[in-house]
């Protein structure tokens, strides 16, 4: 077997492995391993073909790490409104206690008693919230 094909087969196969993982970072390293292929058919010796293939397959990591695709995300689940329906909903708060520094109050919603914590930084009067976060059982709101 050739050189290039070599290179070749190992590139599919990450492509493979890559299709039951689901990352992109293994198709960036298949990238280097079909440049490797690519300096290989060109007839560069084994060093050039293992310094191409190394090049391109950082550079790819690199790019892909810099780019949107593989950002990691900042925030946590308990504010996604994409995941929990409840945040941006409404609720009417009557009366605050206050507990040291944090503002809570116990309102009914969605048919069920949730403890509910006024966010840092907002006044504690009566009236309607918003969601904007849940943690556990306990709703996390600030002023309408």
């Amino acid at each position: 077997m050739t050189d290039w094909a070599i290179w070749l087969v190992l590139a599919g196969g990450l492509l493979g492995a890559e299709l039951f993982t689901g990352t992109f970072y293994l198709l960036m390293i298949a990238l280097g391993l079909a440049a490797g292929a690519v300096a290989a058919w060109c007839g560069l010796a084994l060093e050039w073909q293992l310094l191409v293939a190394a090049v391109v397959g950082v550079a790819a990591v690199l790019g892909l790490r810099s780019s949107p695709y593989g950002r990691l995300r900042q925030s946590n689940s308990n504010d996604d409104p994409s995941l929990l329906l409840d945040i941006g909903q409404s609720i009417e708060v009557t009366a605050w206690q206050a507990h040291g520094t944090q503002y809570l109050a116990r309102v009914p919603y969605r048919g069920a008693q949730w403890d509910v914590e006024l966010l840092p930084g907002h006044h504690a009067l009566p009236g309607s919230y918003v969601i904007r976060e849940i943690r556990g059982s306990r709703l996390l709101v600030a002023p309408r």
